[in-house]
């Protein structure tokens, strides 16, 4: 009855399995949606530029060496936020599979993804930069063009689609690094290109100037104005900046979830042996470029390198392993962390979207006012707290109700009409 429930629901992955074992997809998600907290909270407590440059921190970030800044790098950023985008093929085939079953079209799935665009506008204009979702309902738009296709051609074109937007992001980025931090930009050649290197840096600090006035003001109507003046047609600019890398991995996404992979479809023991050597080979590659940027200093352009130019291939390697060990060691999670972080990622839309509104509350001069006081050592506090906060709600609501709250919003929204919420 609960998978039935999730189906219905359009959900992207299905909810607790009977007979006590968990679902490995909730299992993901639950998890995937929590890393990405922990990806965001230097951009949530921090200038944005501060994500990747830990120069722009406005305290000192309280990092010797720069040694949490890989470990961030290695083991967090880029990793949660391919899992979710997996997840989101995965969840787009299961919820066209179901309206093919009730003799409706992909359609609906359409309607679906125009309100996760307004979803995404909102969150973008009104609570916070980092929005994730307008990309996602964009792009999601041209892979349901794709999910007719046979499973096998839906994989061979997302690796191929990956590997030639990673080249793409390697050709753009990662010259960048070296015309500005090493002796190759002080070439005639390459001058007025260093020179607009550096602009364009100065640009992006003084953006983030901007934006940490208005928020340590507590100036939220200021701040929104700003997002919709300075910003307003970044939502589309992100969504084909990522296409590169969000679009192959929907479609990878949605071959891996007819393949099995995510229900036990595939052999165990393979799935283990090369989830593993998939997830060490990357995290090894991660690591030594986090070497390569500590080497350099952690320049503005040297980071950028690194997180755009230099490792989504790597990253490939880490989510795809993830993907596997996580769908083998998930589905046997059981206990009270288990159904917690299951029930997490049953209630994910609510939990990614509740907890941008949170880290508002925490970090903005008109709340509790911490923007930028706080080192990294003490955002990942935050971190924790939040975490514990997603793991003590999500599973007493869904105990009593059918879905978490903007998953019911959403679901009655699609089909136009009011849906039982209580169980």
């Amino acid at each position: 009855m609960a998978d039935q429930q999730a189906l219905e629901a359009g959900e992207v992955i299905a909810p607790v399995a009977t007979g006590g074992r968990i679902s490995s997809l909730d299992f993901i998600r639950g998890l995937a949606v929590m890393g990405i907290l922990a990806a965001n909270i230097v951009a949530f407590g921090q200038p944005f530029s501060a994500y990747m440059w830990p120069e722009a921190f406005l305290v000192p970030a309280n990092d010797p060496g720069g040694w949490l800044w890989i470990g961030q790098f290695v083991l967090v950023d880029g990793k949660m936020r391919g899992l979710f985008t997996l997840l989101f093929g995965a969840g787009m085939m299961l919820f066209v599979e179901k309206a093919w079953a009730n003799g409706s079209s992909r359609w609906l799935q359409l309607r679906r993804l125009v309100w996760l665009l307004l979803f995404g506008l909102l969150h973008f204009f009104l609570i916070w930069r980092g929005d994730i979702l307008t990309y996602y309902a964009l792009i999601g738009a041209v892979v349901l063009l794709c999910l007719r296709w046979t499973a096998k051609t839906q994989l061979v074109v997302g690796l191929l689609g990956y590997l030639v937007g990673a080249l793409v992001y390697a050709a753009m980025m990662i010259p960048l690094a070296y015309v500005a931090d090493t002796p190759l930009g002080e070439q005639a050649t390459f001058s007025q290109m260093r020179a607009d290197l550096e602009t364009g840096k100065q640009e992006a600090l003084a953006d983030d100037a901007a934006m940490t006035a208005l928020k340590t003001a507590g100036d939220y109507p200021g701040l929104t104005a700003y997002r919709f003046t300075e910003h307003g047609t970044e939502p589309l600019t992100n969504a084909l900046l990522f296409a590169f890398e969000t679009f192959p991995l929907m479609l990878i996404g949605v071959a891996l979830f007819r393949y099995g992979l995510f229900s036990g479809g595939l052999d165990r023991g393979k799935m283990v042996r090369w989830g593993w050597a998939g997830l060490l080979a990357g995290a090894a590659l991660h690591l030594a470029i986090g070497m390569w940027v500590k080497a350099g200093g952690f320049t503005y352009y040297g980071t950028l390198a690194a997180f755009m130019g230099w490792s989504p291939l790597p990253r490939l390697l880490m989510v795809l392993g993830l993907a596997a060990l996580l769908s083998v060691y998930g589905a046997q999670a059981g206990g009270w962390l288990g159904q917690r972080v299951s029930a997490a990622g049953r209630a994910a839309f609510t939990n990614y979207l509740g907890t941008s509104v949170v880290m508002m509350l925490v970090f903005q001069g008109w709340a509790l006012g911490l923007f930028g006081k706080l080192d990294r050592p003490q955002l990942y506090g935050v971190v924790i707290l939040a975490w514990v906060v997603m793991l003590l709600w999500s599973k007493p609501w869904l105990d009593r109700f059918r879905y978490g709250p903007l998953e019911w919003l959403w679901r009655c929204l699609t089909y136009g009409k009011m849906f039982p919420l209580r169980r």
